[in-house]
């Protein structure tokens, strides 16, 4: 198991960024195929039981995800790869030992989840389909995090891209069956598709760390090592998976509060999962794209933080802190100017749906915010400082809530767009309040943020024209309009930013 690598966290971070971005690509597309296929009322039904996903989920690996990962990169810090291969078992068996349990109760109360909490019986068979896919996600869950802590990131950007690809194949293939039958395709095929993606990707997975185990010579583990390794990881994984289970529970709440608040508001049902299903199968989606680089790097930053600090290079972890702010700050504020200057063309012409393209113009201003708390926090989680993120997240879900409940009635989802750009500029400075206890931090606001904000409005201006005279002077469809005006704003700012000197090519 080779641990030194030349920059580990730069090349695993790259693996990851380009591994998230086809998959984002893929998904992309993916997403589109289901507005046309099952429309936004299905695209609501579909995301309203990932809530349910997520809280099995985060009771089966999300704590122990990240206790494996930091565990096992301060056993590599230290030499000693048999404590670290006894994290990675003990962890395992826990996970799928859970996993399985939250399949079993979901499988079995499916009906009642989704007529009493859902609020919306035709989540049932829904529910069904995905609880089976647990173990095989944890599995693959717990596999990634193994690699991660040795900063390998091949494996789980291979396994990550398979499976969106075995994702958009199962669901297209299932819509043929739906159509060959006569029958109308419903949000099952979406739910099939996540099924077959995780079952391939695990099994994938467990051959590639199987093949991986026999040529380390990492020793055996008897059964006290693996006790030992089992009771520090619960210790350890405890509180992030309290953590875990408490936020999911608010987003949970989140998710079902907001159809049933926009029906308060006067919607009907249908109207309402149609929003929903708008805002979070559509718009969001769109605004997440560009965190393939960001969620790559937060990956990394953990067990790379964790094993920094394990051996006292606090000078590293300082500087990685200031990197990820600047160029998090520099990516979001790009993304923020693209979504507002182009997004009521990209939600028209990408999902024919005006709404989709209003929603983007206003989540746009998420973008430097929502990045930067993703990178921050596993900084924090790297630091061992979970309770403080924890602390933030929940801050963020209680904002949220609290707009869902008294926003929505009143100013229908626009109110709950604004309690979300408040909620993520609370969560950013809790993060860095919290980071600058532990980290010295500078942030140079001129360079970071007045300059770039200065090439952003160039850069979109230039890009909105470009636009307009091509829409205007040339027969091309919309959508090759649209392109060479993103790219153009994209290109100009980098370059603007490199002709600073913020931006440096070499």
């Amino acid at each position: 198991m080779k641990y030194n690598a030349k920059h580990p966290l730069l090349t695993g971070a790259l693996f990851l960024t380009l591994a998230g971005f086809f998959s984002r690509f893929i998904g992309f597309f993916y997403k589109i195929f289901l507005s046309r296929v099952i429309g936004a009322e299905g695209m609501g039904i579909y995301q309203l039981v990932f809530p349910v996903y997520a809280f099995a989920f985060s009771l089966s690996a999300a704590g122990i995800q990240t206790g494996i990962s930091r565990c096992c990169a301060s056993s590599l810090a230290a030499g000693d790869s048999r404590k670290t291969k006894g994290f990675f078992l003990a962890g395992t068996g826990i996970s799928l030992a859970i996993s399985l349990i939250c399949t079993g109760i979901i499988v079995r109360y499916a009906e009642v989840i989704s007529l009493h909490i859902l609020k919306e019986q035709r989540c049932a068979p829904l529910l069904h389909l995905i609880a089976f896919s647990l173990p095989a996600g944890t599995l693959h869950t717990c596999i990634n995090a193994w690699y991660f802590s040795s900063k390998r990131t091949l494996i789980p950007s291979a396994t990550q891209l398979l499976e969106q690809l075995v994702r958009v194949g199962a669901s297209w293939m299932i819509y043929l069956i739906f159509i060959q039958q006569g029958m109308e395709p419903t949000p099952l095929l979406a739910a099939g598709g996540v099924l077959a993606g995780e079952i391939v990707s695990g099994l994938l997975s467990s051959i590639c760390i199987l093949l991986d185990f026999q040529k380390t010579a990492a020793g055996r583990t008897d059964l006290p090592l693996l006790s030992l390794c089992g009771r520090q990881l619960v210790k350890l994984s405890a509180p992030l998976t309290a953590n875990r289970i408490l936020l999911n529970l608010l987003q949970s709440a989140e998710a079902i509060m907001i159809p049933a608040r926009l029906q308060i508001a006067g919607l009907s049902s249908s109207q309402a999962l149609s929003v929903y299903g708008i805002l979070t199968g559509m718009a969001l989606p769109f605004i997440l794209f560009p965190s393939a680089i960001t969620s790559a790097v937060s990956t990394m930053l953990l067990p790379s933080v964790a094993g920094d600090q394990a051996a006292g290079n606090h000078q590293k972890i300082q500087e990685a802190t200031e990197k990820t702010i600047k160029y998090c700050l520099l990516l979001g504020i790009l993304c923020a100017g693209v979504f507002f200057t182009f997004g009521p063309s990209l939600g028209t012409m990408i999902y024919h749906n005006e709404d989709a393209g209003v929603f983007l113009r206003m989540l746009s201003f998420l973008c430097p915010f929502l990045y930067l708390t993703s990178t921050l926090s596993s900084i924090l989680n790297g630091l061992g400082h979970t309770g403080l993120s924890f602390l933030q997240n929940a801050a963020g879900l209680l904002i949220r809530i609290l707009f869902a409940v008294f926003a929505i009635p009143r100013y229908g989802i626009q109110g709950y767009l604004i309690g979300l750009l408040i909620s993520q500029i609370v969560m950013f400075l809790l993060n860095l309040y919290f980071l600058s206890k532990s980290i010295p931090i500078f942030i140079a606001s001129i360079q970071w943020i007045f300059l770039p904000l200065a090439a952003l409005l160039i850069s979109c201006t230039t890009g909105k024209a470009v636009l307009g005279f091509l829409r205007q002077g040339t027969q091309f469809p919309a959508i090759i309009c649209l392109m060479p005006g993103i790219c153009i704003s994209g290109l100009l700012y980098f370059l603007l930013l490199t002709a600073m000197g913020i931006v440096k090519t070499s």
